[in-house]
């Protein structure tokens, strides 16, 4: 079992930047997945942008086209972390963002909420003038 943990959600106004956090409980060996989504009020959960990497090797990453260009999801391997630098916030990027990892990987299905087993709580971000 794996279970991310998410930090760094808040306020920010549009036009600004954030970053977000996300720190697993454990190294993982092997072909595994890990990603952002996000969720606002009254939406379904969407992914953002997410990784799949084997062991500490990054084989592909994914972004969603509303974010593509925006935002970027570096990975450190020696803290454990994968974050998501988020640059010209808008409105729109309000929501609750969380955190999700899988063991495997399908490319094709990076962004997908089904494709991961273990999420972490979430953490929010705002963005309002």
């Amino acid at each position: 079992q794996v279970q991310p943990v998410e930090s760094g959600g808040g306020s920010v106004q549009p036009g600004g930047s954030l970053s977000l956090s996300c720190v697993a409980s454990r190294y993982v060996y092997g072909s595994y997945s890990m990603g952002w989504f996000r969720q606002a009020p009254g939406k379904e959960r969407e992914g953002v942008a997410a990784i799949c990497s084997d062991g500490s090797v990054v084989r592909s990453i994914t972004y969603s086209a509303s974010v593509e260009g925006r935002f970027t999801i570096p990975k450190d391997n020696v803290k454990n972390t994968l974050y998501l630098r988020m640059n010209s916030l808008t409105p729109e990027d309000t929501a609750m963002y969380y955190c999700a990892v899988s063991l495997g990987c399908r490319v094709e299905r990076l962004l997908l909420t089904g494709q991961y087993n273990y999420w972490g709580q979430g953490t929010q971000v705002t963005v309002s003038s």
